[in-house]
């Protein structure tokens, strides 16, 4: 059944074909309702109260709101209670207190209490992404109790893939794989297939940490743990690369010199589409006013060589490429845990020796490119005083794309130590940075390589 077939059937009111809802997957729901808004709200009332769980972690934040605010009071009760405690801790989450108040209202006892207590972790932490539906096991049961026990609480469980063993306190001692329990005696003990290793989360460290936990460890599901080891919930994998998409996204839309639009482009509304980016574009033309005062400063130098202000622009934008380049990479390394403050030597080493080759590579086509064109007659570059203003660009090239990857590589590792948002910060930075100094560096070169022949 396509988008099509489903608005047909909500709009004709075929109540005898609704059963063919219950073929839809969770993920053709959430398309339809994030297209549909007009329909998604029939259609989550004639969805089974698990069908429509499923689907709702796929839906956008403001759909999500729109559906549960229109559903009659009982409907949004069974959908609420329905959803997994970190789906459902997720939507409270992004709620004002008033809203999330009389939401939790509508919960049972059990599900009240068990949102509660995941709300009470910090926003942004480890304990607001995880679930407490997971098996846990003592280290005394043997093989076949476990077995049984997984047969009674299987279905209420988020995931089977790993039993973690806890102690009398509840410390987590071990996690050990399903399939260990399938190939041994039954009657063996669980301490037996024990080895003591295991992986956990805490609740209180930032969500980005379990991002890199599962990235480096392969693993469908990780325990969560509070400071005294005892094991509080877990994490799985779906959430987790939700949360990177999520924060991926941010990401890039950081870098490009924009706040995080923390919605879809397709959706938002246009005054704050115009406010999330106003900001950086504000602060860049006040910066980039800095490169008028430059420029005035070496009014007598272009008055004398006109010349010069031709390749203005070929100097700015190969500073400012260059330092971008430098602080994409290096955010995306710092993004991935690859390099820290710590690294900062071994980094600026490689970018000016970087910088440098890249710098002399465009200085060479610069230098070709001017003493193609005058030979060939088609524009005159100071007449036999050509030479000089080839020598100028190469070296300027060099100077302004060394600076470039060297303030690009920096920027990003400097502002992360003082605490700020390198993807935020680092590309607005760079490119107001190497366009003024750009500048500063040409004209100084030029004053020294043409002085006494064009100046």
């Amino acid at each position: 059944m396509n988008l099509n077939d489903i608005k047909n059937l909500l709009q004709h009111n075929k109540i005898t074909d609704f059963v063919k809802l219950k073929k839809l997957s969770p993920k053709d729901i959430a398309d339809f309702t994030n297209r549909n808004t007009k329909w998604a709200v029939k259609l989550f009332q004639h969805l089974d109260p698990i069908q429509a769980a499923r689907a709702f972690k796929f839906l956008r934040k403001k759909k999500q709101e729109i559906i549960i605010n229109s559903l009659p009071e009982q409907k949004a009760a069974e959908l609420l209670t329905n959803l997994r405690p970190d789906d459902r801790t997720a939507f409270l989450s992004l709620l004002p207190g008033n809203a999330v108040k009389e939401l939790l209202k509508s919960l049972d006892p059990e599900a009240r209490a068990e949102t509660l207590e995941l709300l009470g972790y910090p926003a942004g932490s480890v304990g607001r992404l995880m679930t407490p539906d997971y098996v846990a096991i003592d280290k005394k049961d043997t093989v076949q109790q476990v077995l049984d026990l997984i047969k009674q609480r299987g279905r209420a469980t988020e995931t089977l893939n790993f039993l973690f063993v806890i102690d009398e306190q509840g410390v987590l001692i071990d996690d050990i794989n399903i399939k260990d329990f399938l190939v041994v005696d039954p009657t063996m003990l669980v301490e037996q297939i024990m080895d003591y290793q295991f992986i956990a989360l805490n609740a209180y460290h930032a969500q980005k940490e379990a991002i890199r936990f599962f990235r480096d460890n392969s693993r469908y599901a990780l325990p969560v743990t509070d400071n005294n080891g005892v094991l509080l919930g877990i994490v799985t994998l779906d959430d987790v690369l939700i949360l990177s998409e999520k924060e991926d996204t941010k990401e890039f839309q950081k870098i490009g010199g924009s706040e995080a639009l923390d919605e879809p482009y397709t959706t938002i509304p246009f005054l704050n589409l115009i406010r999330k980016r106003a900001g950086w574009l504000v602060i860049l033309f006040l910066g980039e006013m800095l490169t008028a005062t430059a420029m005035g400063h070496f009014a007598d130098e272009i008055n004398q060589a006109t010349v010069l202000a031709l390749f203005i622009p070929l100097i700015i934008s190969s500073g400012g490429n260059s330092g971008s380049q430098a602080s994409s990479i290096i955010i995306r390394s710092m993004a991935l845990g690859e390099i820290g403050f710590s690294d900062w030597w071994r980094v600026m080493r490689k970018e000016i020796l970087s910088g440098f080759v890249l710098g002399a590579i465009l200085g060479v086509v610069g230098l070709l490119r001017i003493a193609i064109w005058q030979h060939l007659h088609w524009y005159d570059y100071g007449g036999k005083d050509w030479i000089y203003v080839a020598l100028t660009v190469f070296f300027a090239l060099i100077g302004v794309v060394l600076w470039g990857t060297l303030s690009g590589s920096m920027l990003p590792i400097i502002l992360k130590k003082l605490g700020a948002d390198p993807a935020a910060s680092s590309a607005p930075f760079v490119a107001t940075l190497v366009d003024v100094t750009g500048l500063i560096i040409y004209f100084s070169i030029a004053y020294v390589v043409m002085r006494g022949k064009l100046l």
